[in-house]
């Protein structure tokens, strides 16, 4: 462990790369290839300091030069992309059900992948898997890749400790959560910098880079996990806000099925299928199980969706009655075929709601899926030292009107 732990305290300790830097690393993420001369106009910066920043970046593996385009007037045209080994980053999830680790890589690709499956999480368990998961993906990777990983994400529920009710945990034990310090645990065994999330949120921001996302301005964004949760996206930045629960959509009041007013997270959580399942004398932790398919649990399935699509649909007024949303972004723990009725649920629901003085947003799919949260989880590390989190004209999209 002592070799690992030397190793990995490679490229974050350079420190966080210079404005300009950052913000051509970001349009190319965001962007994909582009050649030096379209990055100078669209960023603004001159032909020349472009050059010399590429030629940086190249010197740092952190950018691939491809090959030359021919076929127009004038010197050829080189495309520039980031290198997939340039950086690499660890993304933690803790969910109510399960645990998942993944190594990602500076275009957003899973290296090595671990999950962890539990009737409810605990810190000491959670823990050991992150350190085991952390040694075995090290060993994995070719020893000269080591120094390229730069911080682990960890994306946790807000405030864990207070869904032992709902998950089925001691009060006493689940209190163990209040009093963790995730950095000082993950420094037992690496010295990199640790970023810690809320998972919807982590999940909102691995849409927002790698999904649907980038084609929207402004959003509100689903996650249906065992408990649902959110995110918000104003001109192209995830909010985070002042405690870090920014758009806790799972806390929005709707109306029930019974005509009682409720918590949306009540009613519209994948926890509710499970508990239907369960009670009918299923085996629902097969919900969990993967790869993904509920197709034995249909006859519980349907109502669910009725139930959760006419639910998001309220959420999704009371959510633009806010903030005029361009649309909502639907996705989660949960098998794409049940993600797609769903979406189609929501879309038939809301025209028969009284939206007198909203605009309907868009609903559509999102695209990233289960590992949502760890990835959005890793992406923290990569942001905080050579991305910019504020996208607002780095679309080249935007710059077209």
């Amino acid at each position: 462990m002592t070799e690992i732990r030397r190793l990995t305290s490679g490229i974050n300790q350079s420190g966080v790369r210079a404005y300009n830097e950052r913000l051509i690393l970001t349009m190319l993420q965001r962007n994909g290839p582009m050649a030096g001369r379209d990055l100078a106009v669209q960023s603004g910066l001159s032909p020349q300091t472009v050059s010399v920043i590429l030629r940086k970046l190249e010197a740092d593996h952190l950018v691939l030069r491809g090959a030359p385009q021919r076929g127009k007037v004038g010197k050829p045209s080189v495309p520039v992309t980031l290198n997939p080994d340039g950086l690499f980053s660890f993304g933690l999830k803790i969910g109510r059900r399960s645990a998942n680790l993944a190594l990602m890589d500076f275009t957003g690709a899973v290296r090595a992948e671990y999950r962890l499956v539990y009737p409810y999480p605990m810190p000491d368990k959670v823990f050991a898997f992150l350190r085991d998961g952390f040694e075995a993906a090290l060993r994995d990777l070719p020893a000269q890749l080591r120094t390229r990983v730069c911080g682990i994400g960890i994306a946790a529920p807000f405030e864990l400790w207070n869904w032992h009710d709902l998950v089925g945990a001691p009060a006493q034990d689940f209190e163990a959560w209040k009093a963790v310090d995730f950095r000082a645990l993950v420094r037992d065994f690496t010295d990199l910098p640790v970023h810690v999330v809320n998972d919807a949120t982590a999940a909102c921001r691995a849409e927002l880079i790698y999904g649907s996302g980038k084609h929207y301005r402004d959003y509100a964004y689903v996650y249906l996990g065992a408990f649902i949760g959110g995110g918000v996206v104003l001109n192209h930045l995830v909010l985070e806000g002042q405690f870090g629960n920014a758009g806790a959509l799972g806390s929005l009041p709707i109306t029930g099925p019974d005509g009682r007013t409720v918590q949306l997270i009540d009613v519209a959580s994948v926890h509710t299928l499970e508990a239907r399942a369960g009670a009918a004398g299923h085996d629902s932790t097969m919900l969990w199980d993967m790869p993904q398919n509920w197709d034995s649990l249909e006859d519980h399935v349907a109502p669910w969706i009725d139930q959760t699509g006419a639910a998001l649909a309220q959420a999704c007024l009371a959510a633009c009655a806010v903030i005029d949303f361009e649309a909502v972004l639907i996705d989660g723990a949960i098998p794409l075929s049940i993600r797609a009725r769903l979406v189609e649920r929501i879309r038939a629901e809301l025209p028969r709601l009284d939206a007198r003085g909203l605009i309907l947003p868009r609903v559509e799919e999102g695209r990233i899926g289960f590992n949502a949260r760890a990835i959005g989880a890793a992406c923290g590390p990569i942001i905080a030292g050579f991305l910019l989190d504020e996208f607002a004209g780095i679309f080249a999209s935007d710059r077209a009107g």
